[in-house]
Order: structure tokens, then sequence, then C-alpha cells
């Protein structure tokens, strides 16, 4: 994959008990904003009912579709973004981040 080529990042995500989707609301809240700001879309977001093959409980799992590489980059490095990560760790037990592609 072309570091300009469109790609989407899966995120699987388990809360913390005791408020924590109330809490990565919280996060998403302050973080879409700059998502938009650098071209990621979120797509549908999941709640997976039953795993039929295989070990998977996550609370959540969506899609983020980024222009690029570059553009995720920019992202996760802008120093605004940077101020949200301790709303997101407050929420999350464990998390799934999987670079994609479509075919």
């Amino acid at each position: 994959m072309a570091d300009d080529d469109k790609m989407y990042m899966l995120n699987a995500l388990w809360y913390k008990p005791d408020g924590g989707a109330a809490k990565y609301q919280e996060y998403l809240d302050a973080a879409l904003p700059h998502v938009k700001r650098y071209g990621g879309r979120l797509t549908d977001s999941y709640h997976p009912d039953e795993s039929l093959i295989g070990e998977f409980d996550a609370d959540l799992v969506f899609f983020v579709e980024w222009p690029s590489q570059k553009s995720f980059d920019k992202f996760r490095l802008d120093p605004d973004v940077k101020k949200t990560k301790l709303l997101r760790e407050a929420a999350i037990r464990d998390s799934l981040l999987i670079r994609c592609s479509k075919i």
C-alpha cells in the first residue's frame, strides 16, 4: 500500500467496567473534529453480538476511513489530538487497531 492510498483503520474496543462506554463517547466527542480536519471519516459502528468462529468479545468495532497514511500520521501526531489520549485511556481496557485496504 502506497502512502497516498486511501486506507481503513479497523478499531476493536473493550471498555473498562463502570462507565467505559460513556467515557469513550467523551473521547469521540473530543477526537472526531480532529479526525474530520485531517480528512478521516468514521463509518458505521457495531456491537458484536456473537462470535461464530474463534474468540472475539469486543464491545465495539468500527472503521475509520483515511485519505492516506500521511493524513493519519498528521492526525496522530497533532498536539491537540494527543491531549485527548487521557480520555481514551480512561475508557478502554484493551483495543486493536488494524490498517486495512479495500479489495
